[in-house]
């Protein structure tokens, strides 16, 4: 299946429904999809973030956001967001929709990729470890590392 970068106003529109499909799946609040898909579109006309479709239509998305380390001049990549509809689930579709992902950081000169996911998510967990995502510090051989997070 292939896999495109979004850069129209219905690629934008789309990856904005299918986020509000995933919040919604898991309870999360999130902005009307006109809204969204306007504010991806000026989050990737500033430079720093790739969102990423899979499928005609479109049945995955990914949203990537892009800033240089803090101990090295050197490019990082977050994964923000992976989804793909629950009836496409287990047909390797988010193996494809990864592998894009990575290969466009590592374009953009990526050294290094974090995301977060919950602990009970284990075929998300399977997927990112699958290509060799860790979560422990020292990448395996320290203790486990956690993601913390607060409301402002």
């Amino acid at each position: 299946m292939e896999t495109r970068t979004a850069t129209t106003k219905a690629d934008f529109e789309t990856a904005a429904r299918l986020q509000v499909d995933f919040n919604t799946e898991y309870n999360y609040p999130v902005p009307p999809a006109d809204e969204l898909a306007g504010h991806l579109s000026r989050l990737v006309e500033n430079g720093d973030t790739t969102v990423m479709l899979i499928g005609e239509p479109a049945v995955g998305h990914g949203i990537t956001r892009f800033r240089v380390q803090t101990m090295a001049d050197e490019l990082e990549a977050y994964l923000a967001e992976l989804y793909v509809v629950p009836d496409r689930r287990g047909q390797g579709l988010g193996t494809v929709l990864l592998q894009a992902i990575i290969d466009e950081a590592k374009a953009r000169g990526a050294t290094n990729m974090d995301l977060g996911t919950s602990e009970d998510d284990k075929s998300a967990r399977a997927l990112y470890e699958k290509f060799g995502f860790d979560n422990h510090e020292g990448r395996g051989s320290g203790p486990r590392s956690l993601f913390y997070e607060k409301e402002l």
